[in-house]
C-alpha cells in the first residue's frame, strides 16, 4: 500500500492534459475513452480537479465541477487510476479531496455516470456510499438510462447525498 507521503498530490492543470488522454485508453483496457475528456476540464475547472502523482509518474486523476444549473450539486466526469496502483486508495482519495472542495461551496449532492460494461466502477461507486438512480432499463441485472450518452451510450447514473451539516458544524460554520 502506498503512503499518502509518497504522492504529490495537486489540482489539474491545463498542461495535465496531453498527458492524460496519451495513457487514458490504455488505462481503460483499451476502450476509447479520450474523446470524452477535453482539454476545457483542464482550463476551466482546475480547482475542482485534481492529478496524483508518484515520482513525478501520474498515477491517477479526477475531473469535476460544481453546477452551474443545480446550486447544491457537483459533478464527477472522469476519473481514471492507473491499473498498476489500483486498490490503493488512489481513487478513494482523489474522490475525498472533491467531497471536501464541493463541502466548501456548500454543495451537498454529487452526480456522476458510469458505462454499464465498467463493472469496477460500478462497485467503486457503490463502496463509497454511491446509490445507483433507477433508469429506464437494466443491463446485467444494474438499472441504466438507455442512450444516455447518445445512441448506444447507455449509462449508470449514480447520486450520493454528502453531509454537510456535520462538516460545516466541524468547521465552525454554523
Amino acid at each position: 500500500m502506498i503512503s499518502i507521503s509518497e504522492l504529490n498530490i495537486r489540482h489539474a492543470e491545463p498542461s495535465d492534459y496531453l498527458s492524460i488522454i496519451a495513457v487514458i485508453n490504455n488505462w481503460f483496457g483499451g476502450r476509447n475513452v479520450a474523446d470524452r475528456l477535453h482539454r476545457l476540464f483542464f482550463t476551466h475547472f482546475r480547482d475542482t480537479s485534481f492529478v496524483i502523482e508518484k515520482d513525478g509518474f501520474l498515477i491517477g486523476f479526477l475531473v469535476g465541477f460544481l453546477s452551474q444549473t443545480y446550486p447544491n450539486e457537483a459533478y464527477i466526469h472522469f476519473v481514471g487510476v492507473h491499473p498498476d496502483y489500483r486498490k490503493q486508495n488512489i481513487g478513494r482519495t482523489l474522490y475525498n479531496l472533491f467531497f471536501d472542495e464541493v463541502k466548501k461551496h456548500n454543495r451537498n449532492t454529487i452526480r456522476c455516470i458510469a458505462s454499464p460494461v465498467n463493472k469496477l466502477s460500478i462497485a467503486f461507486h457503490l463502496a463509497m456510499g454511491f446509490e445507483i438512480e433507477p433508469g429506464d432499463a437494466e443491463v446485467d441485472g444494474v438499472q441504466v438510462f438507455r442512450n444516455y450518452d447518445g445512441r448506444g451510450g447507455d449509462r449508470v447514473c449514480f447520486i450520493k447525498n454528502l453531509h454537510i451539516r456535520e462538516y460545516m458544524e466541524a468547521m465552525g460554520m454554523v
